[in-house]
């Protein structure tokens, strides 16, 4: 992904969004990212997740899938907190740099 360390806070946002409204898992998030012109590869999302789970956002559990196993990640009160607290930076952010309507 071109100008992947850019937008890396953008794609974490984007999970802990989808994590706060339920259950994801990660090739599910890796399509979700994908449909808004994000394009990473397991290895790249993967570790993303477990660092986000590591600092506390996010909590996971492992789900049957038949014979294989899916790790399912949801947001954390922390999460939720960071998310609510994200989104008036993000408000603020958009205020700033695009140019006026009135």
């Amino acid at each position: 992904m071109e100008h992947q360390e850019l937008f890396a806070g953008f794609v974490r946002l984007h999970v802990l969004h989808h994590a706060a409204e339920g259950d994801l898992y990660g090739q599910w998030m890796i399509e979700e990212l994908g449909r808004h012109g994000y394009k990473l590869s397991p290895g790249t999302l993967y570790p993303m997740l477990h660092s986000m789970e590591k600092k506390g956002y996010l909590t996971s559990r492992k789900e049957q899938m038949g014979r294989t196993f899916r790790r399912v990640y949801r947001a954390t009160p922390l999460g939720l907190d960071a998310l609510k607290i994200a989104r008036v930076r993000v408000r603020e952010f958009i205020k700033e740099v695009l140019p006026s309507t009135e």
